[in-house]
């Protein structure tokens, strides 16, 4: 089945001014600066009239002196993918890239959404939670799990307070770490296999990718610093599998109320079974990210990406012509 991927908007002018929003406080600050630079060079090839704002406050004090007409929302984590930002562009009456208040909630807690699709019958990992502050029964978490599990903060993205464990003399170390950070912690069943994510655009899932990095595990360091971590686009070669992958991770966004784009990322474990681990709302967009590598298998380069993203703000399901070419996308990956 083919599907188009196709860009309605020819005219800059329709944007406005355009607020490109990064950096803010959180743990994800350098990758958010680094992602916002992109997109805003991007924005400033295509003839967008965009600036740089960083953080929240800074946004709405550049709303309200009347010099914002939309939003291009690049700040990661707390505030930016949470609803925060969301809820507040709404009552301000700005539009902005990505999903709404009721998506980005859900993505950015992974307890809940994991209870989402476990509710609609979608595969993801066995967990337990567990309160550092509470004197839970720690012991008793990791055994309604079971080892080996990943122990990590409930709302942080980018591999923050992650860790791996396999014996349970590492468990408290793992704890302290994601203790660190506020909220529930979320105990997790170690799937072993293939790192797989899909990024899906208005509402279409582009060609997975398969994530194998140098060492033995795709960390923070792996994503965001590292030369030598492999990306495999597509990332199972088995078609069939290929478009199943797909059509889960679009389900898996769906669930969420995510629309406009995100990123879905998943397990394949060494049956070939599909775990959902969770959805980002503002992805990377660095040199090392993944999403625009899978838009460049099917011929959406990086200025072009940026520009479908942030016409989204205008559109709305709305059909324009366009004289911008097609680029069509069908399921076994090629453009």
């Amino acid at each position: 089945m083919i599907r188009r991927c196709v860009s309605h908007i020819s005219d800059p002018a329709v944007f406005g001014r355009v607020a490109v929003l990064m950096g803010g406080p959180g743990s994800e600050r350098e990758v958010s600066l680094q992602s916002g630079a992109g997109v805003l060079e991007a924005l400033h090839s295509r003839g967008v009239d965009a600036f740089a704002v960083d953080g929240i406050p800074a946004l709405v004090d550049a709303i309200r002196d009347g010099r914002v007409d939309r939003v291009f929302n690049i700040l990661h984590g707390r505030g930016g993918e949470d609803g925060v930002l969301q809820g507040a562009l709404r009552a301000l009456d700005v539009p902005f890239t990505g999903c709404g208040v009721l998506g980005a909630a859900l993505s950015m807690d992974k307890l809940r959404s994991k209870q989402v699709w476990q509710s609609l019958d979608l595969p993801t990992a066995r967990y337990a939670v567990f309160h550092p502050q509470r004197g839970e029964d720690l012991e008793a978490a990791i055994a309604s799990v079971g080892l080996p599990v990943v122990i990590k903060p409930s709302r942080e993205g980018s591999s923050v307070g992650i860790s791996r464990v396999f014996d349970a003399s590492d468990v408290p170390a793992a704890i302290e770490l994601a203790a660190r950070y506020d909220g529930e912690l979320l105990i997790e069943r170690l799937i072993v296999g293939d790192e797989l994510t899909v990024a899906v655009l208005d509402g279409e899932a582009l060609p997975s990718i398969r994530i194998v990095p140098a060492g033995e595990y795709y960390d923070y360091h792996a994503k965001y610093v590292a030369d030598d971590t492999q990306y495999l686009c597509p990332g199972i070669d088995d078609t069939a599998a290929e478009a199943a992958l797909r059509e889960l991770a679009a389900r898996a966004a769906s669930a969420l109320d995510v629309d406009g784009w995100c990123r879905v990322d998943v397990m394949r474990d060494r049956d070939g079974g599909f775990w959902l681990l969770e959805v980002n709302t503002a992805p990377g967009m660095t040199t090392h990210s993944l999403v625009p590598k899978a838009a460049a298998v099917v011929g959406i380069d990086y200025p072009s990406l940026c520009w479908r993203i942030l016409e989204s703000t205008v559109l709305e399901g709305t059909v324009l012509e366009s004289a911008t070419p097609e680029v069509a996308v069908d399921s076994g990956g090629a453009a």
